[in-house]
């Protein structure tokens, strides 16, 4: 997700699309998986049909979730249980334990234990050092090892 999008509009569209669209094909036949021989506007069609939910010609995260396992969709939770510009403010405001500003990594790794739990999804110390680790990679853009409020609220 994070290399298709134009940067913080959440949607996949036009070009993008296609790009994302070739990269899946690219895997599915990477993997074994035997694919038709239409065309690839075809199949985009048929995957816009399949997943566009709203009709508007793009693909949100929420759309690009059906798609994959829940291990890999484990950040919609967090859509799902924090829904307005409050609730967020909330939510920071009680895993930035510290007060400092910024959601460090234990704090993260202890948002994200709360998260699961509360979507019922099950867990072990080392995948939840996993996702800790890759949410650091996909909002962390500056590197520092921590959140900031505005890396935070992408």
């Amino acid at each position: 997700w994070h290399f298709f999008p134009s940067p913080g509009n959440g949607y996949i569209e036009g070009k993008e699309l296609e790009n994302f669209f070739q990269e899946l094909e690219s895997a599915r036949k990477g993997a074994g998986v035997d694919s038709k021989k239409d065309n690839l506007g075809d199949k985009m069609k048929e995957f816009m049909h399949k997943y566009d939910k709203n009709a508007d010609g793009k693909i949100e995260m929420a759309e690009l979730a059906q798609i994959l396992p829940t291990e890999e969709n484990f950040l919609l939770c967090f859509r799902q249980h924090v829904g307005s510009s409050s609730e967020f403010m909330e939510a920071w405001r009680r895993y930035d334990t510290d007060r400092s500003g910024y959601i460090e990594a234990n704090e993260l790794k202890g948002f994200l234990s709360d998260l699961l739990k509360k979507a019922n999804r099950p867990y072990d110390e080392p995948k939840l050092q996993e996702y800790t680790q890759t949410i650091l990679r996909m909002f962390d853009m500056n590197g520092d090892g921590k959140l900031g409020l505005s890396e935070m609220s992408r």
